[in-house]
């Protein structure tokens, strides 16, 4: 198995942190120098907070560990396509890699819907590469949803 494959997987771990928690299953992982340093899933219901999202978090705990915003030369690796927020806050802390699982048709901002990664022209450039454990990272939404449909139903929501 692929270096990066392992980092999905661990990304994957996270997600199925947030599932357990009844958290839309997105996990995410930032690595430098081939070592995590941070990782983190989903907490917007947990926290009642909007701005919770794996990416986000997992930014925040990189920028705490290397005491800095920038996170130069870091990689993210994220079981769904992030959303305009959390895309932009890849740009503002000048990671340099993301890996995609999953796409989101609804909300994705790099390449679904639109592209903040290739689209614009930003003061920092974010590769990005997409597909990596595809499967795996639609799978676990896919299984959630159907889950989480089952649940409503029988609350009788």
């Amino acid at each position: 198995m692929q270096e990066k494959e392992l980092f999905m997987k661990e990304a994957l771990k996270e997600a199925r942190k947030a599932y357990n928690k009844l958290e839309i299953p997105v996990g995410a992982v930032i690595v430098k120098d081939g070592q995590i340093i941070a990782r983190a899933h989903n907490q917007k219901e947990t926290k009642c907070d909007t701005t919770n999202h794996a990416e986000i978090l997992a930014i925040q705990k990189a920028s705490k560990k290397l005491k800095s915003w920038r996170l130069l030369d870091c990689e993210m690796y994220v079981t769904l396509e992030p959303c305009s927020m959390c895309a932009g806050a890849i740009i503002n802390s000048r990671i340099k890699k993301v890996y995609i699982g999953a796409m989101d048709e609804k909300t994705g901002a790099v390449g679904s819907v639109f592209n903040l990664f290739n689209d614009y022209i930003f003061n920092h450039k974010v590769d990005f590469e997409t597909g990596l454990l595809k499967d795996e990272c639609e799978v676990i939404l896919k299984d959630f949803f159907k889950e989480l449909r089952k649940i409503k139903k029988i609350g009788g929501k």
